[in-house]
């Protein structure tokens, strides 16, 4: 994609640190963001760091399309989750998310949110990568921090990238946590961090983390994304290893999380999937 300088950018803000993270850059490289957010999802230090900032209700996505339009938003990224267990209990869907809902076939997360960008594509607005303007972040193959992998440990990560690939072909989740060749938690609707945290308290300590982009991901939507916070829960729940996919995953604060894997004594190493 030709990135065109100086064009404003529309950020729709989910949670974590990835929308601070591609607001910084964009606007350090000369584009105004304009961003939406969601209540009781993303941070509200983002308003520091955005040209101007909309509150809205998660599903409200007319709302989202008549605040990028007024100001001027020809192209938009989807930066940062929203929680599936909020989206399911907190969402107030306007006309927008209803039409969008009763035109798939299913509400799968990937058909959804193509069927979401397509419904901003019939109204004047591209919905485009994050990574087109954060590639600086996206980790690349090899070992990256921590101590190196043992022969056991690499054997795990071969065994959780497999399984990982048929949980995503399934549209369920991203990551898998194995310890001696042992698949003891994948990634549902609770999150990785959640799965990580159960993993350990199967597995005891030692576990190794895999985390990758469902095969064929569409690389606008919920790309994996690893920082600070997921080496702090993978040090309360003992894992030694964080195996992620090289080319397609977002490092946030990644200097902080190398340092803080040399200090934990965690291995960080992005994989190559074919």
């Amino acid at each position: 994609m030709t990135v065109r300088a100086g064009e404003p950018l529309g950020l729709i803000a989910g949670s974590g640190r990835l929308p601070m993270l591609f607001a910084t850059a964009a606007r350090a490289a000369g584009h105004p963001v304009h961003a939406v957010a969601h209540r009781g999802e993303t941070d509200a230090g983002l308003a520091t760091q955005v040209d101007s900032l909309k509150w809205i209700r998660v599903g409200q996505i007319d709302a989202i399309i008549t605040e990028l339009k007024r100001r001027g938003v020809e192209r938009a990224v989807m930066a940062g989750a929203i929680g599936r267990v909020r989206s399911l209990t907190s969402a107030r869907p306007d006309r927008g998310m209803l039409r969008i809902a009763a035109s798939l076939r299913s509400l799968r997360d990937d058909e959804f949110l193509r069927g979401i960008a397509a419904y901003f594509e019939r109204r004047g607005i591209a919905i485009v990568a994050a990574t087109d303007y954060v590639r600086q972040v996206v980790a690349v193959e090899g070992h990256l921090a921590g101590p190196p992998l043992t022969p056991l440990q690499e054997a795990d990560v071969a065994l959780g990238r497999e399984v990982a690939g048929a949980l995503g072909r399934a549209d369920v989740g991203q990551t898998v946590v194995v310890r001696h060749g042992v698949v003891l938690a994948v990634e549902a609707v609770e999150g990785t961090d959640e799965a990580i945290r159960r993993g350990g308290r199967l597995g005891g300590p030692g576990a190794v983390v895999v985390k990758r982009a469902k095969p064929g991901q569409d690389l606008r939507f919920d790309l994996p994304a690893a920082g600070p916070v997921t080496l702090e829960v993978m040090r309360e729940a003992g894992a030694k290893v964080l195996a992620i996919e090289a080319g397609k995953t977002v490092l946030l604060d990644g200097e902080l999380l190398f340092k803080w894997a040399a200090r934990l004594g965690i291995c960080v190493v992005g994989i190559r999937v074919e």
